[in-house]
């Protein structure tokens, strides 16, 4: 028997967040997004755009200068230290470089997806005996590192380090997936079907699903929602049917030929974006 759909969460969003650094400079001005319960969206745009700051002020890792954030209809920023703590275990945030103890095997690294619900006591038991092999392995096969189960993390190559970061995702109870960047290390055959497996996922949870991604080609065939980001702005949010080339030459400018994941010539992007829209 199949199990049933989580009941969905209340909206996320956010209204006129702008986020100053200490020089002065501001990495997001007057964003204003909302996140449906369930909804996939592609965030795109050119380096230094704003993309890793719009996921870690949705993760609550970083507070607004000015603005309103919700986060499952609630303001992250006006609970409790415990509130807060509990709120951030339905958060799940990818960086473009996971994290990864080198001395740490690969089925440790996995489970740390659990902690938010594990004890210290639990959590440290399972570093000597892993208490949910069977989830960590089941996780690794959907990208298809079902074999590094008990290998060390620092004799992994880089895409496989990011992948071993998904499959912590797929361990966790998250509801709220934020990825930077997931598949920057792996070939087109290997990003898309890590991208399958994180929105299938989300499907099936119920979760909303935030991806930053340089590769266009990427956003235009996967996700539903392109929200373009450039100078920390949001240019446009529109469907994927209606991102057409003169929207993305505006947004990447010079960068055009370059957000791609295998970068082509002026008349591949061309023909990578007809092809795709």
């Amino acid at each position: 028997m199949l199990s049933p759909v989580p009941a969905p969460l209340p909206q996320t969003s956010l209204a006129g967040v702008t986020v100053t650094y200490a020089d002065g400079r501001a990495a997001l001005a007057g964003v204003s997004l909302a996140l449906a319960p369930g909804e996939q969206v592609a965030i795109i745009g050119p380096s230094g755009a704003g993309k890793t700051t719009l996921l870690t002020t949705l993760a609550c890792a970083m507070r607004p200068t000015a603005g309103q954030i919700t986060v499952h209809g609630r303001d992250p920023w006006s609970m409790s230290g415990g509130d807060l703590h509990a709120l951030r275990g339905d958060l799940f945030l990818a960086p473009q470089v996971p994290p990864l103890p080198p001395r740490q095997r690969v089925v440790n690294a996995v489970l740390a997806g659990r902690l938010p619900q594990w004890t210290a006591w639990t959590a440290l038991r399972s570093l000597v005996h892993p208490r949910e092999l069977i989830a960590a392995r089941d996780a690794l096969a959907q990208f298809r590192l079902e074999d590094k189960l008990f290998l060390r993390c620092d004799r992994l190559s880089g895409g496989e380090r990011q992948r071993v970061g998904l499959a912590r995702l797929l361990v966790s109870r998250a509801r709220l997936f934020l990825l930077d960047e997931p598949v920057s290390a792996l070939d087109p055959a290997l990003a898309g079907a890590a991208l399958e497996a994180l929105q299938q996922a989300a499907r099936e949870r119920a979760a909303t699903l935030v991806v930053s991604l340089h590769a266009v080609d990427l956003a235009l065939a996967r996700f539903p929602r392109l929200v373009g980001l450039r100078d920390g702005k949001v240019l446009f949010d529109l469907p994927r049917a209606a991102v057409d080339n003169a929207l993305l030459a505006q947004l990447y400018g010079t960068e055009l030929g370059m957000s791609f994941q295998a970068p082509p010539t002026a008349d591949d992007a061309q023909r990578k974006l007809t092809r795709c829209l």
